[in-house]
């Protein structure tokens, strides 16, 4: 009997739909999980910070520029990150970067063995490193979902990966507090920085191309590839193909849409730099709390977070999926993200701190809700530079990383208060939501030449 006709006929069709792999959803999940240990790594100086200026003698100055040393090179790794992922792939520089920054983690829990000047130093360069071999993590997360993800499922792709840090906060915050409060400070970087070498092995194993993956069937590969995936992205290239280029970047820089993109991260992310380094030190020495119960608090706004994050994305797809534009799509959840995210400065209006988490908790959810920034580097790059197109956005968004914690320690020094960190917190919040509304209609630019 032939069967030949059978495999073209309608039926069949509907039958290999129905019957579609789901892959996607483990490469998400396996996102999620990874951006989880890379922000609760981060986040491990925020807990143990109360601990260490103790110990190493530091003020709040001092602290504020470690804190800082690790988006210096942060910055400083985008694009040479970005340019990796597009040359290598993003499969391949993922695990990589996952183990040699757990790794990392694992030594800032030796500084303990040795004198104080040198501890400190130590300290700052092994933030520096962590910043740098990071670097490439968003970049590669976009990249996957991109290559993975259908353009009317990305908007809840990219806020799941980037709800994860509210995962650290609401999971891993409590739980770090619980080690350096039980067994030290020192132990939060072992049990970190083991967990991530764990997982490393584990993500060299599962995470591959969908072209490459063994469990994708030809169903679920149609699929995400009719909607828009580029599923080839990470495919050996042949000799004669595209090559990046860093002057590619000049299409980027050339936008004014961009340059309102850029403004809008820069301000998300002086919000995210908050949370993730003063904001367990604010609740102990602003609010009087000690170091085990501000990890439990901060756990509460963390879930307001995830919340946010899953409800942007979901805003997004729906409103795509009912024909509203890409840009309205995008504007309505960012606009109204950063605008909620100045909620945070009424906390200098209270002495209550329920009322406190309640308003961090509002602030939170809003940051959450602008985690569908991301898509807008899938949105408008040139597809073969969406590595270095998101280095750069990246790049400008942690620029604010470099200033915020400083700038807060600085002030917190003077002043013996966070008040006034509070209010430069808030209003970097309200510029990112003039900016994002300023972004104009989004649209992919390109670039002028083929290879």
């Amino acid at each position: 009997m032939d069967h030949s006709n059978v495999a073209d006929s309608p039926a069949a069709a509907v039958a290999a739909t129905a019957a579609r792999s789901k892959v996607r959803y483990y490469i998400l999940a396996m996102l999620f999980i990874v951006t989880a240990i890379n922000v609760g790594d981060r986040a491990t100086l925020s807990i143990t910070g109360t601990a260490l200026t103790q110990v190493l003698g530091i003020n709040s100055i001092t602290l504020g520029y470690i804190f800082s040393a690790f988006a210096w090179a942060y910055v400083l790794g985008q694009l040479p990150g970005g340019w990796l992922l597009d040359k290598f792939g993003s499969a391949r520089v993922y695990g990589v970067s996952l183990f040699l920054w757990s790794t990392i983690t694992v030594a800032q829990g030796m500084i303990g063995f040795f004198s104080v000047s040198v501890a400190v130093a130590m300290l700052f360069v092994l933030r520096f490193l962590l910043g740098l071999i990071e670097a490439p993590v968003y970049p590669a997360n976009n990249r996957i979902v991109a290559a993975w993800f259908p353009l009317q499922e990305r908007g809840l792709a990219t806020v799941i990966y980037n709800s994860s840090m509210y995962l650290s906060v609401v999971m891993l915050a409590p739980l770090m507090g619980f080690i350096a409060h039980t067994y030290g400070w020192e132990h939060v970087y072992w049990f970190m920085g083991g967990l991530g070498i764990v997982v490393s092995l584990i993500w060299f194993k599962l995470v591959k191309g969908p072209t490459e993956h063994p469990l994708v069937n030809a169903a679920e590969l149609e699929h995400i590839r009719s909607g828009g995936a580029d599923v080839d992205m990470d495919k050996p290239k042949a000799k004669d193909a595209f090559r990046p280029k860093f002057s590619d970047l000049k299409v980027l820089l050339k936008s004014p849409m961009m340059w309102s993109i850029y403004l809008g991260k820069y301000c998300d992310t002086s919000l995210q730099y908050f949370f993730l380094t003063w904001f367990p030190i604010y609740l102990v020495k602003g609010r009087g709390l000690n170091i085990m119960e501000a990890g439990a608090i901060a756990a509460i706004p963390g879930i307001c977070g995830l919340l946010g994050a899953l409800c942007g994305g979901t805003i997004c797809d729906v409103l795509l999926r009912r024909g509203v534009s890409l840009t309205v799509a995008r504007k309505i959840p960012l606009v109204c993200g950063m605008s909620m995210g100045a909620t945070l400065v009424l906390c200098n209006f209270t002495d209550s701190v329920w009322v406190v988490t309640l308003l961090m908790s509002m602030a939170i959810f809003g940051k959450g809700v602008v985690a569908v920034d991301w898509t807008l580097v899938s949105d408008t790059a040139p597809k073969q530079i969406t590595g270095m197109a998101g280095g750069l956005f990246n790049m400008f968004g942690n620029i604010s990383g470099i200033f915020t914690p400083i700038i807060i320690g600085y002030i917190v020094q003077a002043t013996g208060s966070f008040e006034g960190a509070l209010y430069v917190v808030a209003g970097h919040a309200l510029l990112g939501a003039l900016a994002f509304l300023s972004m104009g209609r989004l649209h992919r630019l390109e670039l002028a030449r083929a290879n």
